[in-house]
């Protein structure tokens, strides 16, 4: 069966992360994704991210640009627009992740581009998108925590605000930039006319505060840290210690209150003055968290987990090597390999999207500038001579 994105074609202007995952899930549909790199400066920067590194190469990088071709091209010089230029007249869309001014000063926007093919999507994936006051200014995941609120929100209320141990933001930004370039293209299939599509680090992470944001704005919340890492408001929903770890319960739904005391050996707790409801146990979240964290003190976290299972919602506080080894993401074939000439075979996380009885082999993230004569072939119809004279021009 084919992948539903075989035969599309995209020419990505992107690096570091956000934008290289948004290009590496379409690619793991089938997109093919031309991935233009500059050869005056070694191409994406994450080709040098420590601590995993051969000359031009990276684990890091690999970790986000499996499937994709690499051409070399000076964006900034004539030879090399006029080539990008030809690149864009036969593709779908035009993807990057540069700063907000900066994707209309290279040319990577429609109004750039529709006189060269009127079907265009041209996606920006930018820190503060391309327009207003914030438009020059760079995005990292980091700062986004920071100054949307998350920061505040994260960690133990007696240490630092915290960061989030993965870049959430960076890679909800790809999905989401992914979902609309895939949106537009759509609609320029029915239409006729490209559009520009926008999206912003910044944008995301304001829309994912979704009932936060909803409940300060109309009743004025204020969120706090909690021990824990306590749900804002449900009671018990948070990271209680064990015997030898941790683990978390969620208590949703009521009826996974009266289950959980229940199973702790204590179903009077449930009925319990200042312990009966959600009201009554957000008011008193001290004491219902010390009671039930004076129980599962006495047994392990494994042993918690087969006693609570398939009743509470609950799971265990994994360090990443237990995570990435269990059975689980096995069965849900969660890890991909490629072959690599220097790191030998490589195995990383697959995408979050399953076609089943799609193909499934995958390749290494390329070489700096390793597809650039094929892709002038395949999409120009270039020949040797001609490749050759482009060279000779400087444009890659």
């Amino acid at each position: 069966m084919r992948l539903p994105l075989e035969g599309l074609r995209i020419l990505s202007v992107a690096q570091f992360g956000a934008g290289p995952y948004a290009t590496m899930v379409l690619a793991d549909l089938g997109a093919d994704v031309v991935k233009i790199e500059d050869p005056r400066t070694g191409g994406d920067v994450s080709r040098s991210v420590p601590p995993y590194c051969v000359p031009g190469d990276s684990l890091y990088f690999q970790a986000f640009n499996r499937n994709k071709r690499s051409l070399t091209l000076d964006l900034r010089s004539l030879a090399g627009r006029t080539v990008f230029r030809r690149l864009a007249g036969v593709s779908h869309a035009v993807f990057n992740n540069l700063r907000g001014d900066e994707s209309h000063k290279l040319g990577l926007d429609y109004e750039s581009l529709r006189d060269v093919n009127p079907r265009i999507v041209c996606c920006s994936l930018s820190g503060f998108a391309r327009t207003g006051s914030r438009d020059h200014e760079p995005g990292y995941d980091y700062l986004m925590q920071a100054t949307t609120g998350y920061m505040s929100m994260t960690g133990d209320p007696a240490s630092p605000p915290a960061v989030c141990g993965v870049s959430v933001i960076d890679h909800a930004a790809g999905l989401a930039a992914a979902l609309g370039l895939v949106a537009a293209i759509s609609a320029a299939r029915e239409t006729g006319q490209g559009s520009d599509v926008e999206v912003s680090l910044y944008d995301v992470a304001i829309s994912m505060l979704t009932y936060l944001a909803a409940w300060n704005l109309n009743r004025d919340f204020r969120p706090r840290r909690r021990a824990g890492s306590a749900h804002q408001t449900l009671v018990p929903a948070q990271t209680f210690r064990t015997a030898d770890g941790y683990i978390v319960l969620f208590c949703a739904k009521e009826k996974f209150w009266l289950k959980l005391c229940q199973a702790l050996g204590v179903p009077e707790l449930a009925h319990r003055r200042g312990f009966r409801s959600f009201d009554e146990r957000f008011e008193n979240r001290e004491a219902v968290t010390a009671a039930i964290e004076s129980i599962l003190a006495n047994k392990t976290t494994d042993e918690w987990i087969t006693q609570l299972k398939g009743q509470v919602p609950c799971a265990p506080v994994q360090g990443l090597a237990r995570a990435l080894r269990d059975p689980f993401l096995l069965e849900r074939e969660m890890i991909v390999e490629t072959d690599h000439p220097e790191f030998g075979r490589v195995r990383q996380a697959a995408g979050p999207v399953k076609i089943p009885g799609a193909r499934k082999q995958h390749r290494r993230a390329p070489k700096l500038g390793e597809h650039s004569e094929e892709v002038l072939r395949d999409w120009l119809a270039l020949s040797p001579e001609e490749i050759s004279a482009l060279k000779t021009q400087g444009g890659f």
